[in-house]
């Protein structure tokens, strides 16, 4: 008889958060599947647990996945975890999840702590309806591409993102979608945890003078009706005015578009074909 693969979320800061079923599911699986076998001794040394554990990462998860769900297939029971949360959840895991899906390997889930509920949770921002959108391309292009697909998108999103890209995330969010508000929530149930109520504007200004620190979970707020953001004034106006006083296209548009909370790369485009000979 085929075993079980179990998907197990473990704490994201406080190992506190590890519930009574998840302790037990790792105690009894035959083997783990961790992200880090370093990160995964921890919290099994935490915990008394003594139990073998196979490496399972991004640039291995094809060749393991499939040594896995033999091993299962076999009658062996695995416990799934990432380094902090929910398994599978941008993460390497949910390959292996697909795979013992498409074998007819039975999946069971462990819930627990998860990094994205957690922000929403405290954040204050609307949250009956919302989406993940994960980490963000380090690719510049494919990033601002993700952000152009996501402008218009009225429900709460949720990123994740490291810090020594948090600045970056935040120039572009403000240039192609506007000001608006947004909750940077970092270290989670850690002991510096903090959740950052602010605007887009303020927090690049807060983090250009204080370098940011820990793992980042970001609410952003969704796009506005298109009442509320009707500017009273017109940008193309705007722009010209401030090219009037000497400034060149594009620092018009950006300070136009600024002033008015408006994407600054649609008004950039829109100047351009119309203010091209001023520049």
């Amino acid at each position: 008889m085929a075993g079980k693969l179990y998907v197990v979320a473990t704490p994201i800061g406080n190992l506190g958060d590890l519930s009574p079923r998840a302790q037990q599911t790792l105690a009894q699986a035959d083997f783990i599947a961790a992200e880090d076998t370093r990160v995964g001794a921890r919290l099994l040394n935490a915990f008394g647990i003594k139990k073998p554990q196979v490496s399972y990462f991004e640039h291995n998860r094809k060749a393991k996945g499939e040594q896995i769900a033999r091993r299962i297939e076999a009658g062996e029971n695995c416990a799934l975890i990432t380094d902090a949360g929910t398994p599978a959840i941008s993460d390497p895991g949910c390959d292996l999840v697909e795979i013992c899906a498409q074998r007819g390997v039975e999946v069971v889930a462990v819930p627990g702590p998860c990094a994205a509920i957690a922000a929403l949770s405290v954040g204050g921002l609307p949250c009956g309806r919302w989406c993940f959108e994960g980490f963000l391309s380090v690719n510049k292009k494919s990033r601002r591409q993700h952000l152009e697909e996501i402008r218009e998108e009225k429900r709460t999103m949720v990123f994740y993102e490291a810090p020594h890209k948090l600045l970056r995330t935040l120039e572009d969010f403000y240039e192609i979608l506007g000001d608006r508000p947004i909750v940077l929530a970092r270290e989670l149930t850690k002991i510096h945890e903090e959740a950052r109520r602010t605007t887009l504007a303020q927090a690049l200004e807060h983090y250009r003078q204080n370098p940011p620190r820990g793992e980042f979970v970001l609410v952003l707020a969704g796009a506005p009706d298109s009442e509320e953001r009707a500017p009273k004034e017109n940008p193309m106006e705007l722009t010209a005015q401030l090219m009037d006083q000497g400034l060149s296209l594009s620092e018009a548009a950006k300070q136009a578009a600024r002033r008015l909370n408006l994407p600054k790369n649609s008004v950039y485009q829109q100047a351009l074909s119309q203010f091209s000979e001023k520049e």
